[in-house]
């Protein structure tokens, strides 16, 4: 390797003007192979499939089924139809009366659609213990209701779009 100094016309030294690139080179493939080594790691995961989240109005009709749960003292569940507080058995009871209801109202299974079959609507405090909701769900399937879904407060000033 050779190394120059300045201009061979001059008789003085004169300050070599180019820069010397081989340094920079050297720390841009380092950075690359790191690069090409650790990105394989960030992406690996399980897979799974996320839920979307959106927000929709709630559809309030007159045969669906509204329904709070909240803890109670002492551990306890407080289920509400409507207003009024009942117990798992009267839950029950209540749904499939509703149900039934619903059945004669239509003129009976064979005319039961998506769109008359009546929905359970589920507003559960953010401190409500999983088996509270959870056996609440469990109770209304038994009955016979098959679409059970949960009232939420979107997050204040998001926007509300539809997927």
């Amino acid at each position: 390797m050779a190394m120059q100094v300045g201009e061979q016309d001059q008789g003085e030294d004169v300050p070599m003007s180019d820069i010397n690139t081989t340094p920079l080179v050297d720390v841009m493939l380092v950075l690359l192979i790191i690069f090409l080594i650790t990105v394989p790691v960030v992406i690996q995961s399980v897979p799974i499939t996320l839920p979307e989240v959106r927000n929709e109005p709630t559809e309030t009709k007159k045969e669906n089924v509204s329904l709070t749960v909240r803890a109670g003292a002492g551990g306890t569940c407080e289920v509400y139809w409507n207003l009024t507080q009942v117990n798992n058995e009267d839950l029950l009871d209540r749904a499939v009366k509703a149900l039934e209801d619903q059945i004669a109202a239509v003129g009976g299974v064979e005319n039961i659609t998506d769109e008359n079959m009546p929905e359970v609507h589920i507003r559960g405090d953010i401190n409500t213990p999983y088996k509270c909701i959870g056996g609440t769900v469990f109770t209304m399937q038994r009955a016979g209701f098959a679409r059970v879904g949960f009232i939420s407060q979107p997050a204040a000033g998001g926007p509300v779009t539809r997927l």
